[in-house]
């Protein structure tokens, strides 16, 4: 029988990890959050009063992107199709959670397991070298789990940003590599466009990058840049306390304004809507999104993101920030599906409503 575990079988559940896996094992602290704590849903297979199987699922807020975290069978009991049988119950939850996609992450040295994944209907769609605490790489593979729509989508190479202020930088750069093969994702390019674009105070700490020093630096790079902003005021001023930060932030933004209005940038005072987004995607560009973090991961700062595709429900991104804290790896971050209405939502930012976005284009001809 397949049911929903409880603290009642922490003990037993503790005894399966034990006995199924040598590294990587889930303490009886981390069952007890996940089955307390986390955004998570934790299955069991009992046979009368002895379980001999779980899988845990995780969600991700926000999205709708569902995460087999884990599945083990008490060796005495595999070979029997209960791993199925629970990765099956678990994609069953998921669509209950209104996910659309299961991804997961598997040794390359576990054909079985990678074999049942295929069987499953599961594909392999990228992997993490030196993921285990052996060093032994992991295939990412996917399965969508309702009828799939027609997608839109563009390579977008994924660029984890390094430090906690340079979501910004870290958009920046998958956005221009996908239109560009030549551009280099690494961390001395993620702190120059940091340097070049940043704002100086934002929230607390390091300041981030607003879209205005963004257009500036994508454009003296050779990309075509269009900014939608939809306050013609100073931005993020409302982020600091200090008047003397407000009018250093009035005073970063005035520059990058002038500089950007002698440039052949285009600026647009006035919000884009997602489906004027979808056009331009559909046209080549390539959308950078300034969004509210809130919905993703309940604290309110500003977070930047780049649309990689759409359907027809659901609107597609790269995510550079991993929440590790919270057992997040980059499976959970690329191309993650957010619903176009909630998106539309949490393209917003603080008590006025900022909405940026800018469009990405290829270079001018030289």
């Amino acid at each position: 029988m397949i049911r929903d575990a409880s603290l009642d079988d922490l003990d037993a559940l503790v005894r399966i990890e034990n006995a199924c896996f040598e590294t990587d094992r889930l303490s009886r602290r981390n069952f007890r959050y996940m089955l307390t704590r986390a955004h998570a849903s934790l299955q069991v297979d009992a046979h009368g009063d002895q379980l001999r199987a779980y899988v845990l699922t995780l969600f991700h807020a926000g999205t709708s992107l569902a995460r087999l975290y884990s599945v083990a069978v008490l060796p005495a009991f595999q070979g029997q199709g209960i791993g199925a049988r629970l990765i099956e119950a678990a994609e069953t939850t998921a669509l209950e959670h209104e996910c659309i996609a299961m991804r997961l992450e598997v040794r390359e040295d576990n054909p079985a397991s990678i074999s049942l994944y295929e069987r499953l209907g599961y594909h392999r769609i990228g992997n993490h070298p030196d993921y285990y605490e052996d060093h032994m790489a992991a295939l990412r593979m996917e399965k969508r789990l309702v009828p799939t729509l027609a997608q839109s989508m563009v390579q977008v190479p994924y660029y984890r940003q390094t430090l906690d202020f340079t979501c910004g930088p870290a958009s920046l750069m998958m956005a221009m590599k996908a239109l560009h093969k030549d551009v280099v994702l690494d961390r001395e390019e993620e702190i120059r466009l940091w340097r070049e674009s940043t704002t100086v105070f934002m929230t607390s700490g390091h300041g981030g990058c607003g879209p205005y020093g963004m257009a500036l630096a994508a454009f003296h790079r050779g990309f075509n840049v269009e900014v939608y902003v939809n306050d013609e005021g100073a931005l993020f001023v409302d982020s600091v306390r200090s008047e003397e930060k407000k009018e250093v932030i009035r005073l970063v933004q005035a520059d990058f304004l002038r500089e950007l209005r002698d440039s052949s940038v285009q600026l647009h005072f006035h919000a884009l809507d997602i489906e004027s987004i979808h056009t331009a995607f559909d046209e080549g560009a390539i959308p950078v999104v300034l969004i509210s973090s809130y919905r993703i991961y309940h604290e309110k700062f500003p977070h930047w993101v780049v649309i990689t595709g759409f359907d027809e429900r659901y609107v597609y991104v790269h995510d550079p920030y991993v929440d590790e804290e919270k057992g997040k790896t980059a499976t959970d971050v690329i191309n993650m599906p957010i619903l176009k209405k909630d998106f539309q939502r949490m393209a917003r930012y603080g008590k006025s409503g900022l909405r940026a976005v800018l469009l990405l284009r290829e270079k001018s001809e030289e």
